[in-house]
């Protein structure tokens, strides 16, 4: 997600290899310079996150380790609104209620759809109301996607006013006594009088604690630009960047907070309804600098893991009874984690891996297709015991899945290593065992 930023900051910091080397130090700024205005960041910003970066090295004495200190602070300044909120903050009496809006064409409905995902992983009741009656198949589009995530959704197709199907939407919401309210709303092309006055009555109706403007990311300064239009009308409480993985760039994420003074709340990191993730200054500023995430990789899998099937899992690692059915349980539950480009980042030290891993769909490679049609292809005792897979069992497999009597050998030798792998580090030092094979992974990975 933020391969391109955190490789130039590599870059700059690379240049300084001798402590009070004032010549090293104008190498490194200006190497930060020519890629913070590549990657789209503005030229005002970048001035003057240049001058607060060379100011407060200087001030602890040139060298490597004051530039990377300069460099994250400055960072986390520049994504932090003074007395702006972060994350997703509830009403003190629910349902908190979120108007979402938008230019047409930005992701508004599928970002709306995230955010009803990630509320629903942390045990909320959600209703989303369908008030976009301008795009043709809007509210189509709403109803299939909050079916496929089992999202409870407010439409009713009989009206033509927006306004109305917003205040029933919230009457139901707090009759059926729901946490959070999301309105989706119409948006357009460009913005004009029409849309604004839409937009405003619905606010006046349901009495909105959060307006999330949702902000196409690979339209960069633009997008930016329509932000700020959109608060003047609105009072935006802060903006969702969608299509973050498309951008190549980045820069926009670093202009919103301190051009507009709106918090980024949430990044849309992929296509699926689980790549949402919170904007949280502090851990951004570190996985910009290839620190990684931890606290919310953590967070992230504590949402999606059960833990009493945790611990039912551990134990059945550790006694060397991993099955097939159990691979296809993790797989599950991976799926729904987000994009593994993604995760990657949150790990210190292995953004460079995260490029590497592309797209890497848990659900659509062939690799994983044709994994589902082995297990698939066995029978029940094979699956919960694979230490009866003979030759004659196999080559009945692989018949079944349409693949290779060598593709399932290879298959089942991975899966025999990932068990004995599995095994190895659940015992007693196996989070650090992890932990050092991490590392040396990504030491390795080149730069």
């Amino acid at each position: 997600m933020f391969e391109a930023l955190t490789d130039s900051f590599k870059t700059a910091i690379n240049k300084m290899r001798f402590a009070d080397d004032e010549n090293s130090l104008k190498k490194a700024l200006d190497t930060l310079k020519k890629s913070l205005l590549k990657a789209d960041v503005h030229h005002k910003i970048v001035k003057e996150l240049l001058k607060e970066i060379e100011s407060d090295v200087k001030a602890k004495g040139i060298g490597k380790e004051s530039f990377l200190l300069a460099l994250k602070s400055n960072l986390m300044d520049l994504l932090t609104v003074e007395g702006g909120k972060v994350g997703f903050i509830y009403a003190s009496k629910p349902p908190t209620k979120v108007l979402m809006c938008g230019l047409q064409g930005s992701g508004k409905t599928t970002t709306t759809v995230k955010l009803a995902v990630h509320l629903k992983q942390k045990k909320k009741k959600v209703l989303v109301a369908a008030c976009d009656l301008q795009r043709l198949a809007a509210v189509e589009q709403l109803k299939q996607l909050c079916s496929q995530n089992e999202i409870d959704l407010y439409a009713d197709e009989s009206l033509n006013d927006p306004i109305m199907i917003a205040k029933l939407a919230k009457q139901k919401a707090e009759e059926g006594l729901y946490d959070v309210l999301i309105v989706d709303t119409a948006g357009r092309l460009a913005i004009d009088e029409e849309l604004m006055s839409e937009l405003s009555n619905i606010k006046t109706t349901i009495e909105p604690d959060e307006v999330f403007y949702v902000a196409d990311s690979m339209t960069g300064q633009d997008a930016i630009r329509s932000a700020g239009t959109f608060n003047e009308k609105m009072q935006i409480s802060g903006v969702i960047l969608s299509k973050y993985d498309g951008d190549s760039k980045g820069g926009v994420a670093l202009g919103l907070a301190s051009q507009l003074h709106i918090p980024l709340r949430f990044i849309g990191v992929g296509e699926k309804v689980a790549d949402l993730e919170l904007f949280v200054p502090e851990r951004i500023a570190s996985r910009l600098m290839d620190e990684g995430d931890l606290e919310g990789l953590a967070e992230k899998t504590a949402d999606i893991i059960d833990e009493k099937e945790a611990r039912k899992m551990t134990s059945k690692i550790k006694k060397g009874q991993f099955n097939f059915n159990d691979f296809l349980a993790q797989l599950e539950s991976m799926k729904k984690l987000g994009s593994m480009k993604s995760l990657m980042g949150m790990i210190p030290g292995m953004s460079g891996m995260a490029s590497k891993l592309g797209d890497m769909d848990l659900e659509n490679s062939a690799e994983i297709k044709s994994i589902k049609a082995m297990i698939s292809s066995m029978t029940k005792k094979e699956r919960e015991k694979p230490d009866l897979l003979n030759n004659s069992r196999k080559k009945r497999i692989a018949q079944g899945a349409g693949l290779s009597q060598m593709e399932v050998n290879r298959f089942l030798k991975q899966f025999k290593n990932a068990a004995k792998m599995a095994k190895k580090f659940s015992g007693k030092k196996g989070m650090q065992d992890l932990q050092n094979l991490m590392s040396q992974q990504g030491s390795n990975i080149p730069r």
